[in-house]
C-alpha cells in the first residue's frame, strides 16, 4: 500500500471516527514520554509495572515506546498524527533504558495486568526469536486469556529477514504484522513463515514518523511501527461498531483484517509468503464489518445513534534497552527474553537516531533489570493474589548476604568451626529460628519451579506471625520427603502492592502484601490426599481408595505443574484455591472412580450463579471411562467465591453426565 494511499483510507474513514473513549488499546513496550506535544493531550494512563521511572531523551528505548505510542494515539493538528487519537490509551512499560529484554513471565505479567485493566487491544512491538514458534506456558496461557476475554494481540513478526518466528506474533490468535515499503513491497527485513500465512498481514512499516521523547519527531522503520498502524485501525472498526449501537468485537476485526487482505503479486515479490496472509486493507475490512463502502458508511453517519459503554482504566507498558555490557548478564535456570522488535534502517527527520539493534535467539541468561523503586501508594492496585508454589528467600545484595554471613553463627565439622553458609537453608531455619526479627531482612521470594515471581512482605500488626509462619514453611521444605512435617507446596494469599524490587540475581519482582496468617499454607499432596481418603473412607473399598488417591494426586500435580499460573486473575485464583481444598472435591470423586473412570480436564468458567457484590467461578472437573469412549463423561463443578483475599466455596457440589 503506497503512503499517499494509506493516507486517503484512514482520511475517509477519520470522517468517520476518530476513536472513541470507550476504546481502550494498551502498549507494551519501552516508557513513554507523555509530556510530548503529540501526546499530551492524548486520554493515556500509564499502569504501574516493574519498570519505573520516565522517558529519556537518551534512552533507545524510551524513543522506541514514545514512537510506537504516538503512531496510535498522536493527537491531530500536532507534529504526529495518530491513527486512533480519540481512544483511550495504557502505557504498560515493560523494557526499560538499560535492558532491552525482558522474560516470557514478565510479558504474561504484563499482558494479564493490560487485560484486567479493560484493554481491547494489546499492541506488542517486541517479540523472542524462537525455532518453531514455541512459547512457555506462562505466555500460552496469557495469549489464550486475551481469547477468553475476547481482547486482540497484535504483535511485530519480526526484523530478522529469515523464514522464522517470533512470539507472541507466532502464536494462536495473535495478528501478526509485517512490514512493507512505501510501494507495497515487503520489506527485506520483515519475517516470514508457515505461521504467519494464516494470522498474519503486512502494514506500512518503512519511514514512519513518530514522536521522539523531549519533543521533535523522526521516521523510523520495523515492524514495531508496521504493529501499532494496524492497532489503530482495528481500535477505529471497534469505535465504529460502539457508534453503530453495536458491542464492541475484538476476534471479529482480527477476523475482517486476515479475511480482507490483499493479496501480492509477482510484481511485489518474487515470493509471495513474504506477503504473510496479504497487505492491510482498511475500505475491504469496513465492509465486512458493516457492509457497504466508506463512502456509503458516510452518508448515514448521521442517522446512527451513538451508545453508552463502561470505560475502562487504560494503562501501558514499556520494553527495557540491553546493557552496555552484556557479558555481565547472570545465568538462571529459567529465563527465556523476549527483545523488542529492532529498529530497521531509517532516515529521521531530526538528527536524533535510534541505534538499530539485531534480536538474540534464546537466551539462557537473565535480563539485566533496572533497579525498581517503591511506587507512591496511591498508584498501588489492589489487585488480589492466591498463588502456589515454593518458598525461597534473596539478598538483594552482597553486602546484604555478607552481613548475614558474619551474625549466623558458624557450623562445627569434625571440631573445626567452619565459618556460615548463609544459602543454606537448614543453617537459615536455625538462625530465623533464634532470631526472627531477622526474617524482615531477607526477601522472602514464591518461586514457581527454579523461577522467582513475586517478592513476600509481611505488613500490619500481624507482620511478625507471618515471618514466623514463612520460617516455619521453610523448615517444612528442607525436611526429609516421608517426614510428617515435609512442605511441598506452599500458598500465599496476599494484595499485589505496586512496588517491585531487585534481586541479587538482577531479576525484578513485583511484591506480595501479606497481611495476616490466615491462608498461609504449607501442604504436601500426599498429606492432603490422605485428608480426601478420610471423607470417603466408610464408603470406598480398599480399590477405591487407591483409585481416589490416584486421581487426586494427577488433579493436584496438574494444576501445579500444567496449569501453574501467577494467581492473579480471578479463574486462576479459584483454581489455585481447588488445589488446596482438594479433600472437598474426595467424596464427588468417590462414584466416579468406584466405576473406572478418570480425571480428564479440569476447567473454570464463571459462574451465573453468585451472590452480591461477589465473584464466583465454578471449577468443573470431569471424568471419562478409558476402557470405554462411548461411555457418557462425569462433570462435577463446585463454585468458588474469589472477591475476598481468602477464597471461600459456596453450596453443594453439583454433579452431571455429558456427552462430551
Amino acid at each position: 500500500m503506497l503512503k499517499s494511499e494509506l493516507n486517503a483510507k484512514l482520511e475517509q474513514l477519520w470522517a468517520l471516527t476518530q476513536g472513541d473513549s470507550k476504546i481502550c488499546v494498551a502498549v507494551l513496550d519501552g516508557l513513554v514520554d507523555q509530556s510530548h506535544p503529540c501526546l499530551n493531550e492524548a486520554n493515556l494512563t500509564r499502569l504501574q509495572t516493574l519498570i519505573q521511572g520516565e522517558a529519556t531523551e537518551k534512552g533507545s528505548m524510551s524513543a522506541h515506546g514514545t514512537h510506537v505510542a504516538s503512531v496510535i494515539f498522536g493527537q491531530h493538528n500536532s507534529p504526529v498524527e495518530g491513527i486512533a487519537p480519540q481512544c483511550k490509551g495504557l502505557i504498560v512499560p515493560v523494557f526499560g533504558d538499560y535492558s532491552s529484554r525482558i522474560s516470557q513471565l514478565d510479558l504474561s505479567r504484563a499482558i494479564e495486568q493490560a487485560v484486567n485493566a479493560g484493554a481491547h487491544i494489546i499492541n506488542i512491538s517486541a517479540g523472542q526469536l524462537t525455532d518453531n514458534g514455541e512459547s512457555e506456558a506462562w505466555l500460552d496461557k496469557a495469549v489464550q486469556l486475551c481469547k477468553d476475554k475476547n481482547v486482540l494481540i497484535v504483535a511485530a513478526a519480526g526484523n530478522d529477514g529469515c523464514e522464522c518466528f517470533h512470539v507472541p506474533a507466532s502464536l494462536p490468535t495473535v495478528l501478526a504484522v509485517g512490514a512493507m515499503d512505501e510501494q507495497g513491497k515487503p520489506v527485506d527485513f520483515s519475517n516470514w513463515g508457515e505461521k504467519y500465512q494464516n494470522q498474519g498481514i503486512l502494514a506500512p512499516g518503512s519511514n514512519i514518523l513518530g514522536a521522539k521523547p523531549g519533543g521533535g519527531t523522526q521516521k523510523l522503520s520495523g515492524t514495531s511501527f508496521a504493529a501499532p498502524i494496524v492497532s489503530g485501525v482495528a481500535a477505529l472498526l471497534l469505535s465504529l461498531q460502539i457508534q453503530r449501537g453495536e458491542k464492541p468485537d475484538p476476534h471479529k476485526v482480527r477476523t475482517a483484517l486476515l479475511e480482507t487482505a490483499i493479496p501480492c503479486t509477482p510484481n511485489d515479490t518474487d515470493d509471495v509468503s513474504r506477503c504473510l496472509l496479504g497487505k492491510l486493507n482498511i475500505s475491504g475490512a469496513l465492509q465486512y464489518l458493516i457492509g457497504g463502502t466508506v463512502s456509503e458508511e458516510l452518508e448515514t453517519l448521521e442517522t446512527v445513534d451513538s451508545v453508552e459503554a463502561s470505560g475502562c482504566g487504560c494503562g501501558g507498558t514499556d520494553i527495557s534497552q540491553e546493557p552496555a555490557n552484556p557479558e555481565e548478564l547472570t545465568p538462571s535456570e529459567a529465563s527465556e527474553t523476549f527483545t523488542p522488535t529492532p529498529v530497521a534502517n531509517t532516515a529521521p527527520i531530526t538528527t536524533a537516531t535510534i541505534p538499530t539493534t539485531r534480536p538474540t535467539a534464546m537466551s539462557n541468561r537473565v535480563s539485566n533489570y533496572v533497579t525498581a523503586s517503591q511506587a507512591p501508594s496511591e498508584l498501588a492496585q489492589s489487585t488480589l493474589v492466591y498463588a502456589l508454589g515454593t518458598l525461597g528467600y534473596d539478598f538483594g545484595s552482597e553486602a546484604r548476604r555478607d552481613s548475614f554471613k558474619q551474625l549466623m553463627p558458624g557450623i562445627e565439622i569434625d571440631s573445626t568451626t567452619v565459618p556460615a553458609n548463609p544459602y543454606d537453608a537448614r543453617q537459615m531455619v536455625d538462625y530465623l529460628g533464634a532470631n526472627l526479627s531477622e526474617a524482615k531482612s531477607l526477601i522472602w521470594t514464591l518461586n514457581l519451579e527454579l523461577t522467582p515471581v513475586y517478592a513476600i512482605e509481611p505488613v500490619g500488626g500481624f507482620a511478625r506471625d507471618a515471618y514466623a509462619v514463612l520460617q516455619e514453611l521453610l523448615s517444612g521444605q528442607i525436611q526429609a520427603e516421608d517426614s510428617t512435617d515435609y512442605v511441598e507446596r506452599v500458598s500465599i494469599p496476599g494484595v499485589l502492592s505496586g512496588r517491585s524490587i531487585k534481586l541479587f540475581s538482577g531479576q525484578v519482582v513485583p511484591v506480595i502484601e501479606v497481611y495476616n496468617i490466615r491462608g498461609l499454607y504449607g501442604w504436601k499432596v500426599n498429606n492432603l490426599v490422605n485428608a480426601a481418603i478420610q471423607t470417603v473412607q466408610s464408603t470406598a473399598t480398599d480399590a477405591q481408595e487407591e483409585a481416589i488417591r490416584r486421581t487426586l494426586t494427577s488433579f493436584l500435580s496438574r494444576i501445579y505443574y500444567d496449569l501453574r499460573n501467577l494467581g492473579t486473575t480471578s479463574q486462576d485464583r479459584a483454581l489455585n484455591f481447588a488445589a488446596t481444598n482438594a479433600f472437598q472435591a474426595a467424596s464427588t470423586f468417590a462414584t466416579a472412580v468406584a466405576e473406572g473412570m478418570e480425571l480428564d480436564s479440569i476447567t473454570v468458567e464463571k459462574s451465573p450463579f453468585c451472590r452480591l457484590d461477589s465473584d464466583c467461578w465454578d471449577v468443573k472437573l470431569k471424568f471419562f471411562d478409558p476402557e470405554n469412549s462411548r461411555r457418557a463423561k462425569k462433570v462435577y463443578r463446585f463454585t468458588i467465591d474469589v472477591s475476598d483475599l481468602i477464597p471461600v466455596t459456596l453450596g453443594e457440589v453439583r454433579s452431571w453426565s455429558s456427552p462430551y
